[in-house]
């Protein structure tokens, strides 16, 4: 690991440079109650430079400064910046995992209670259907005409794989890596009473991606206590309520 800390390349007015957004988006994180105690990370990539930005470990997400980034050149996966007070976030090898198998731009860990809840209700899979938020999130497919990613519909599934939870967070590599060898078009996985990764093409699509599945998450719960399937079909539901 290099000692160098080049602070040109967190030091900027844009409030959309990797630094400050990350800065920004943790705080958010924070007041969501998806990133408090220090916990969860976040990781993006420089859309020109693509270098890899990460939250660090250890640091109160709300009061997190861009000094405190750390920044890896993609390619060497070296550290071309560090802060002089923090050790690499926990994280650094799964999101490592969804730069390299999703050609991610974006990665948000967080500890939701929505996810550690439906980790417990749940055994492999989150499965949720007929729901209009699922349409916020991407079917895995590619429009030939246009090649954008195609948005799940009203009508589809969708599935979030669980993986079971370790000691040390970096030791879930195994199961992540299982996860994206297995399922394709997932952008999302819960870890059973632990949290929740979700990942996107850019931030902004993970963390559009990551809102509507802690609605979903959440949503799902409510179902699970009204002892309605949350895969039912349309009009289904009055046969499960009483």
């Amino acid at each position: 690991m290099s000692n160098q800390n080049d602070d040109s390349l967190i030091h900027s007015d844009d409030p959309r440079h990797p630094a400050n957004l990350i800065c920004t988006l943790c705080e958010q994180f924070f007041h969501n109650n998806w990133c408090t105690g220090t916990g969860g990370g976040i990781s993006m990539k420089h859309p020109t430079t693509n270098h890899y930005y990460l939250a660090p470990s250890g640091v109160q997400k709300e009061q997190m400064k861009p000094e405190d980034i750390f920044v890896m050149d993609s390619q060497t996966l070296e550290y071309l910046r560090v802060p002089p007070k923090y050790k690499p976030s926990a994280c650094t090898p799964l999101f490592l995992a969804c730069y390299k198998k999703r050609n991610a731009g974006g990665i948000i860990h967080t500890h939701s209670q929505n996810a550690d809840v439906c980790s417990l209700i749940f055994k492999d899979q989150l499965k949720i259907a007929n729901i209009e938020q699922i349409k916020a999130i991407p079917s895995g497919n590619i429009d030939p005409t246009t090649g954008k990613d195609i948005s799940l519909s009203f009508f589809d599934t969708l599935s979030i794989p669980i993986i079971e939870n370790v000691a040390h967070e970096e030791d879930l590599i195994d199961s992540l890596n299982d996860v994206l060898d297995k399922n394709p078009h997932t952008c999302a996985v819960i870890v059973r009473r632990h949290g929740i990764f979700v990942w996107g093409p850019t931030i902004d699509k993970a963390k559009i991606y990551n809102e509507a599945i802690d609605y979903l998450m959440e949503l799902a719960i409510k179902m699970y206590q009204l002892g309605i399937p949350t895969t039912c079909g349309i009009g289904e539901e009055k046969n499960y309520l009483k």
